[in-house]
């Protein structure tokens, strides 16, 4: 029988086969990178440079104040260095550098102006004079006083401000402002550590050479008066005031009568400016004698004696010994000019209240056609000398100073007179012999004379100005004069004290 369909038969619905389940999945863990040294050390830099720079920034920003001190007005403010000190600057005439303290910040102290009411209060009333000291002293402490407290406010401003800007994030920035905080603390602390309260004493002038004796002060009264660092600083914004006094005119400087004044020139080789600028430090520093060892001429001929006429019109006595480029004839020819003192042998003499012994260099170096006898011939001239030297003292009439041209030759002299005097290496500089004499040598006062032209910088102008105690002729200080050379214009003076 057949089986008939009828309409259509709805498929069956398909079941699905049951899946497999999955298998569990590895749980990965997330490591962060690891942090190499060198990354560490780089973000260590880049923070410090933050710091630096935004320190800095702000201490040039708002790190400045304004302080009266006595009758001037100043701006104090703190600056990045790599040696520290103090700078004084007294615009229009120059600055003076003090080692005051060794630290990566320098302290500029701006002298503005002279305020013209309390400077006419000390005019009209002299006797206030007495008190500027105290008066002074107060002023700095409260000036310097301020200038912390916005140095502080002005480094961390500063440092966070930059590190918010570079990294957009307060922690780091907060990070910068009290590393900075940390490191002006550090550099507060390495100041007050260093402190020289004496830096003043020797100061470091440059700018007009004219106003130098008056900026940097007579060395006697500096000795004797001043004990403590405030003390000081009041006789150094003194001698300011008294540059400021007089509309723009300079002051006479008034030598104190308890000083001899020596000037030391040396190499001076033929170049006429040289008896221009000893003209000027002879008026400048009210000089009494001046002590020239040697080298005077270049080739000592006869041609070249005229260049020893100005001698005469210096007004001071002139003290001469024979340098290696002084021919005998230049001898002969200097001891015919008025004023002119001239000392070889071991020959000594009173001059201006000084005795001087001295020795003319045993070698004439431009004569090729003659042997020099080198470091013998020198040691041999300072042996003499200093047999001379103990001559004098066994008769009862020491000698102050001695003068030789060659510093080999000076040496000779070791314990038999305080101080000598030379020259012949065309650079300043001075030391104690191991027999406890100091021997003083000058650079060229005329500047190498034509050989200032052989170097790709020419030689600087060099002389120096020694004070000595009236009643024991012993050496107190001496200022170290250079200028600039063949076609410069800068002064330099640098005040050094004899340590006892």
């Amino acid at each position: 029988m057949s089986r008939r369909s009828y309409g259509h038969t709805a498929p069956m619905p398909r079941v699905p086969a049951a899946s497999a389940p999955d298998p569990p999945r590895e749980r990965k863990w997330w490591h962060p990178p690891r942090r190499t040294g060198g990354g560490r050390w780089l973000r260590a830099f880049g923070l410090t440079g933050v710091v630096l720079v935004g320190a800095w920034l702000g201490l040039l920003i708002v790190g400045n104040v304004r302080a009266p001190v006595g009758p001037m007005d100043t701006t104090m403010a703190l600056r990045p260095s790599l040696s520290g000190g103090t700078k004084v600057d007294v615009s229009p005439l120059g600055a003076l550098t003090l080692d005051s303290h060794v630290a990566p910040v320098r302290l500029d102290v701006d002298v503005d102006q002279l305020d013209p009411g309390r400077a006419q209060a000390l005019v009209d009333h002299p006797e206030r004079l007495s008190g500027l000291q105290d008066e002074v002293a107060r002023d700095v402490e409260r000036g310097t006083l301020d200038l912390a407290v916005r140095s502080c406010v002005a480094v961390v401003t500063g440092a966070t401000a930059l590190g918010l800007a570079v990294y957009r994030r307060p922690r780091p920035a907060l990070a910068a402002g009290g590393l900075a905080l940390t490191l002006l603390a550090a550099c507060g602390v390495s100041a007050w550590a260093t402190w020289n309260p004496k830096s003043v004493l020797e100061p470091k002038f440059s700018g007009l050479l004219s106003s130098a004796p008056s900026v940097v002060g007579n060395a006697r009264s500096i000795v004797t008066d001043f004990d403590v660092y405030q003390q000081e600083l009041a006789r150094l914004v003194t001698n300011v005031t008294k540059l400021y006094d007089v509309a723009s005119t300079l002051p006479a400087y008034q030598p104190d009568p308890s000083t001899i004044r020596v000037l030391h020139v040396s190499d001076i080789h033929l170049n006429p400016a040289a008896w221009k600028i000893i003209g000027s430090l002879v008026d400048q520093y009210k000089v009494d004698v001046i002590v020239d060892s040697g080298d005077t001429m270049d080739h000592g001929t006869s041609a070249e004696k005229g260049f020893l006429d100005p001698v005469k019109d210096l007004g001071v006595p002139y003290v001469w010994v024979r340098g290696n480029h002084d021919s005998r004839a230049t001898q002969r020819y200097l001891e015919g000019i008025r004023n002119a003192h001239v000392l070889d042998e071991g020959e000594a003499e009173t001059i201006a209240g000084v005795r001087f012994a001295g020795t003319g260099d045993p070698q004439f170096t431009p004569d090729r056609s003659q042997a020099t006898g080198g470091d013998a011939a020198e040691r041999l001239a300072g042996a003499r000398l200093a047999s001379a030297l103990r001559d004098q003292k066994a008769k009862g009439t020491p000698v102050d100073i001695a003068v030789a041209h060659e510093p080999v030759a000076a040496a000779g002299t070791d314990g038999t007179v305080p101080l000598v005097l030379c020259g012949h290496l065309h650079t300043q500089g001075t030391k104690i012999l191991p027999l406890g004499t100091r021997l003083r040598r000058e650079g060229s006062t005329g500047g190498s004379g034509l050989r200032a032209v052989e170097g790709q910088y020419p030689a600087p102008i060099e002389a120096s100005v020694l004070y000595l105690d009236r009643d024991t002729r012993r050496l107190q200080a001496w200022d170290a004069i250079k200028l600039g050379g063949l076609g410069r214009t800068t002064a330099e003076v640098s005040r050094h004290l004899v340590k006892h």
